[in-house]
């Protein structure tokens, strides 16, 4: 049977898992402006979302060939939390590799680096690192810009600064005040949480 384009992401997604490569082919285009956007939003980086976008849709591929998708009817939150959880794991290794506390390049996310952590506590972690990565979003845009090019693409402050045109001491500004309005919405957040 041939796919059309009113043809639901599951049916493409059975279909494609019968043998019907075209319905992958249909899946990525109409998904590739969100998913792309989505980690491109997370890195602003082109060259390194095209990568990540390519490791989402080979991620995909293995997991349909193998019959591990059970999120019937719900292919782009899915394909969007492998993108995700891509991303992050990019981030993760890189701050694995860094020299941990390297004066001029520490910041308040190094910890997240601590390799001594038992699996629980690793857990733990990983979801704090989660929760505060969707908590940035609640950021004013100029915080939220300097916050991610420091955690997530280990700008320097100076870097930060000549990439949005403000003073050194402008962009440590910006990231301290980030911090400070970050912690209070994780307050807020663990205090509506406890009610």
């Amino acid at each position: 049977m041939d796919f059309t384009p009113k043809h639901s992401d599951a049916v493409l997604v059975s279909m494609y898992i019968k043998g019907n490569e075209d319905c992958l082919s249909e899946l990525i285009s109409r998904h590739q402006e969100k998913i792309f956007g989505y980690i491109y939003s997370k890195t602003f980086d082109k060259e390194l979302s095209d990568d990540l976008f390519q490791d989402t849709f080979i991620k995909i591929i293995h997991t349909l060939k193998r019959g591990k998708y059970n999120e019937e009817g719900k292919f782009l939150p899915w394909a969007l939390r492998i993108a995700h959880n891509l991303t992050m794991d990019y981030y993760r290794d890189k701050k694995r590799k860094k020299t941990k506390y390297a004066s001029e390049n520490y910041d308040v996310f190094d910890f997240l680096a601590a390799e001594d952590l038992n699996a629980e506590d690793k857990i733990e972690l990983e979801q704090t690192l989660n929760k505060i990565t969707n908590l940035i979003d609640f950021l004013p845009a100029d915080q939220q810009e300097v916050l991610r090019m420091r955690i997530f693409m280990d700008s320097s402050f100076k870097e930060i600064a000549e990439h949005t045109n403000v003073s050194i001491n402008t962009a440590l500004g910006r990231m301290r005040y980030a911090l400070i309005n970050l912690r209070k919405i994780l307050e807020e957040k663990e205090v509506v949480k406890n009610n």
